[in-house]
């Protein structure tokens, strides 16, 4: 690839560095310059650019990243589409993440233009969430080199493994104490409750028998004979020992004790064993708390089917020192500063769903209340749309024919917000949308038309994955042939702007005052072109989709 200052008479095809602002008209890094583009640079005074020409052999950036992912798929990870050099990976189910953290290195050390970061190994992950990424780090790579990168890639089954949490039915045994408080055991039910639950398992009705092996031995019996699929033992006092009379109920019943003790803190006193092919284990004294702790360690490996024993247990040392640290490391001269501080969230986009216009063009109908062949109004369509994604909170913002679209949407878990001055026009709607947002609740929201139906989860999910704050992917708008879109995603940063407009207009206007910072989403969907606001609009609606006029006109 030949990269720096290029003559527009030897540009053609060239890809642009940096993105250039001429007049009415915006030229971004990374357009192939075409005879368009470069008579627009001339006609503005420019006689060179800086851009990259590839070169015999070379592979572009997108289809480096493409064929990259391509040869790391794996079962249970979405593959996203190429965009700006990058492929993200995506959960498609809940589960932990192992990592064969050589093979990593691996494919990182064929070349620097080649990068492929994943989440730590052993992380567990929610549906949707990222895992791994692909970058190509300059506009294209030599071929061969992809080839290498590909061949490390493929070598010795996947790099990724997502192991799919599975819902077990785990029973816990609380031993008594004289003189032990209450409070105590119900922490521990409502801790170990969480645990489990969040694992997508159920806790069945939790037993409690004296702090003595045979009283603990036949808990676990009664535990076995329900259906317990996973058996948990939590101690008034802490086990000490492999012979103490937690593990020693767990031999009692036929069972075994793997390893004693791990290398995580805290935790350090938990006990691993199993009766047959049923893990048994007795929980140290951190049992009753919601912190990370080493419990969390060994109950995800068990609920994504993997094992727990001596030699996964003595790995766990990296990443083990939990101790004064709330949901990710921080100094300890800062922890006491930080007591009760919330945990860090992942990042959140809301959707503001735009639903009080006049509907003044489909007279004397509202479109967004127009049931289709099935009976749906096309703004509850909208919303289920939306719903299904990952966006949240949904609100949708109501103005005219307010408690029809409330109707409308009823039972669905969405905010409403008035914009009492909706007849000012869109950025009445947009304001009012936006201002309802917390400061700090999101880190950005996607604008949705109450009128484009078309629009899937699937794209809006799209959009969420392509904003990046720390790439600089503030505003994400969607394409089709070229052709820019709807919905329109924005950074919060933007939110002091958006609730300044005025008039019959929306935030597009913004799009050529941040253009360094729009991130185009090319879709292989008209459906972000495609508004319905106009009553022969409708006819280019699926059957499935098309209201009956004629009924709505009897009504």
């Amino acid at each position: 690839m030949i990269f720096g200052p290029t003559d527009l008479a030897e540009a053609a095809g060239a890809i642009l560095a940096h993105t250039h602002r001429l007049g009415g008209r915006v030229l971004r890094k990374g357009q192939v310059l075409d005879a368009d583009a470069i008579a627009a640079l001339r006609d503005a005074g420019h006689r060179s650019v800086i851009a990259a020409r590839l070169e015999p052999g070379d592979t572009g950036e997108n289809e480096a990243a493409d064929r990259l992912a391509a040869a790391l798929e794996a079962p249970l990870l979405r593959r996203g589409r190429a965009g700006t050099g990058r492929v993200n990976f995506a959960a498609e189910c809940a589960g932990l993440v192992v990592v064969d953290r050589a093979r990593v290195d691996a494919i990182n050390a064929v070349d620097e233009s080649v990068t492929f970061g994943t989440v730590p190994d052993a992380t567990p992950v929610a549906p949707r969430e990222m895992v791994a990424t692909v970058k190509i780090i300059p506009f294209a790579v030599p071929g061969a080199l992809l080839e290498r990168a590909e061949a490390v890639a493929r070598a010795g089954g996947p790099v990724l493994r997502l192991h799919p949490f599975r819902p077990l039915r785990a029973g816990l045994v609380l031993t008594e104490l004289p003189g032990l408080k209450a409070s105590l055991a119900e922490n521990t039910i409502a801790a170990t409750q969480a645990r489990v639950g969040g694992f997508g398992g159920t806790l069945l009705e939790p037993l409690r028998a004296a702090h003595e092996t045979g009283a603990i031995a036949a808990a676990l019996g009664r535990l076995l004979d329900a259906g317990a699929e996973l058996l948990m033992v939590a101690g008034a006092s802490a086990v000490v020992d492999r012979r103490d009379v937690g593990p020693a109920a767990i031999v009692a019943r036929g069972g075994e004790i793997r390893h004693f003790g791990m290398p995580v803190d805290p935790g350090n006193l938990i006990c691993v064993g199993r009766i047959g092919p049923v893990p048994a284990l007795v929980l140290p004294g951190c049992a009753g708390s919601p912190k990370p702790n080493g419990i969390d360690f060994v109950l995800q490996r068990i609920f994504a089917g993997l094992d727990a024993g001596p030699a996964e247990i003595a790995r766990m040392g990296v990443g083990g020192l939990l101790k004064d640290i709330a949901a990710r490391p921080m100094p300890r001269a800062r922890a006491a500063q930080a007591e009760g501080a919330p945990a860090p969230r992942r990042k959140a986009i809301a959707a503001v769903v735009l639903a009080a216009g006049r509907s003044s063009r489909m007279a004397p109908y509202n479109k967004l209340l127009l049931p289709d062949r099935n009976g749906k109004p096309m703004i509850a369509r909208v919303v289920d749309n939306i719903l299904s994604s990952s966006a949240r909170p949904v609100l949708v913002v109501t103005g005219h024919q307010s408690d029809g679209v409330r109707t409308a949407l009823a039972g669905r878990p969405v905010r409403f917000v008035t914009a009492a001055d909706f007849a000012d026009g869109l950025s009445a709607s947009l304001r009012a949308g936006i201002a309802a947002l917390g400061a700090n609740e999101v880190d950005g929201a996607v604008v949705c038309l109450g009128d484009m139906p078309l629009v899937t989860a699937r794209v809006l999910d799209r959009l969420i994955e392509s904003h990046d704050a720390d790439e600089g992917r503030l505003i994400v708008l969607p394409t089709h042939h070229g052709k820019p879109g709807n919905p329109i995603l924005w950074d919060r940063r933007y939110f002091t702007e958006m609730t300044a407009l005025t008039g019959d207009v929306g935030a597009r206007f913004l799009l050529a005052r941040h253009a360094e910072a729009v991130a185009e989403v090319e879709l292989d969907t008209d459906a972000v072109l495609r508004d319905f606001d106009t009553v022969e609009s409708l006819g280019d609606l699926p059957e499935r989709m098309r209201p009956r006029l004629d009924e709505e006109r009897d009504r």
